[in-house]
């Protein structure tokens, strides 16, 4: 669901950045209003759990793979506002970083996995769940359905905007410039391992840390509870419950090398170098032009100077979470800073 440099058009990427950009604006307009000490742990928290999870490929048939975005487990804890900031800068690491995602399409990626998914994984779960206990069972069964439709509804978006280019951006011979796929192929292709697999594992994942939460801090599900919302809570989050979710990021981080066992390319995320998918002989210049306009310098997770394939995805892993920590640390002795700069006459 990564869209790489050079399968969107310039004017497609303007559009996506700019539906995207309203979103950031929204959500950081929301996170100011109610920013104090228990949110920017979350935020960091869910921005590394995002990461890590869709470092997790799953094999699907014909050779290609799916991941979960984790995404909706965001949205049900930080509201939404928190949630398309979170996911947005995991997304922001792995395009810049790891060449996961493109530097132009990094807007259409978090317009669909952040803006689009989280909406919409808060609004369903707000819809099932409202007014339930927060230890009930309608909330778990909620996040699971919530977790289900966010991602399909994101790769629904991501289709979409594949299947969009070959019409509007061609040559005078009828050549795709940007994404060859018209939406007969591109929708049933992203769809179906999605729908079947990918899917699942979401909605799997948002369970589980729902049903987690329930018993390490059921207040961490206020913010879609109906009441008062967990980003405005005056009260700082529990200490062991923060710890707790590290330990659960740290965990998966560990694991992720798993993550490569899967063969193949998720639908839609092959680099150019790599591309045997393009119905044509040769692809557009317009297309390299933008597929090279960025190199990641660890490419697909993999260390130029580390030669185990397993290893390199464990440190790429240890070093996205790092780089994220080390964010929330830094913002958290700022905004100290500033409040007791604040509070002093």
């Amino acid at each position: 669901m990564h869209i790489p440099d050079g399968y969107l058009s310039p004017s497609t990427c303007a559009v996506m950045y700019t539906g995207a950009g309203v979103g950031w604006y929204a959500s950081l307009r929301r996170v100011r209003r109610t920013l104090n000490a228990r949110l920017i742990p979350l935020i960091s928290v869910f921005a590394a759990f995002c990461f890590i999870v869709m470092m997790f490929n799953l094999p699907l048939p014909g050779g290609t793979t799916s991941h979960a975005i984790g995404v909706s487990i965001a949205a049900i804890v930080l509201g939404p506002a928190g949630a398309i900031l979170a996911t947005s800068i995991a997304l922001a690491i792995q395009a810049l970083f790891f060449g996961d995602g493109g530097i132009t399409t990094l807007g259409a990626n978090c317009f669909n996995i952040a803006v689009v998914a989280s909406l919409v994984s808060y609004a369903c779960y707000r819809l099932i769940a409202s007014n339930a206990p927060l230890i009930s069972r309608r909330r778990v069964f909620a996040s699971a359905v919530a977790g289900y439709l966010a991602i399909n509804m994101a790769a629904l978006f991501t289709a979409v905007e594949f299947g969009l280019q070959p019409i509007f951006f061609h040559d005078s011979q009828g050549v795709p410039l940007y994404a060859p796929y018209s939406l007969r192929v591109a929708v049933p292709a992203m769809m179906l391992g999605h729908l079947a697999v990918a899917g699942l594992a979401e909605a799997a994942i948002t369970a589980g840390m729902v049903a987690f939460l329930q018993h390490a801090d059921p207040a961490l599900l206020s913010a879609a509870s109906g009441g008062a919302a967990a980003t405005t809570a005056a009260e700082p989050i529990r200490p062991n419950s923060l710890r707790r979710l590290w330990i659960t990021v740290a965990l998966l981080m560990f694991l992720a090398p798993l993550g490569i066992l899967a063969a193949g390319t998720a639908w839609g995320e092959w680099s150019l170098s790599g591309e045997t998918h393009y119905t044509s002989s040769s692809p557009s210049s317009a297309l390299h032009r933008l597929a090279s306009i960025w190199t990641a310098p660890m490419p697909a997770y993999a260390p130029p100077f580390v030669k185990s394939a397993s290893f390199g995805y464990l440190l790429s892993a240890m070093f996205g979470v790092g780089l994220l920590l080390a964010g929330s640390l830094l913002v958290q002795k700022l905004w100290k800073r500033r409040s007791t700069a604040g509070s002093t006459p």
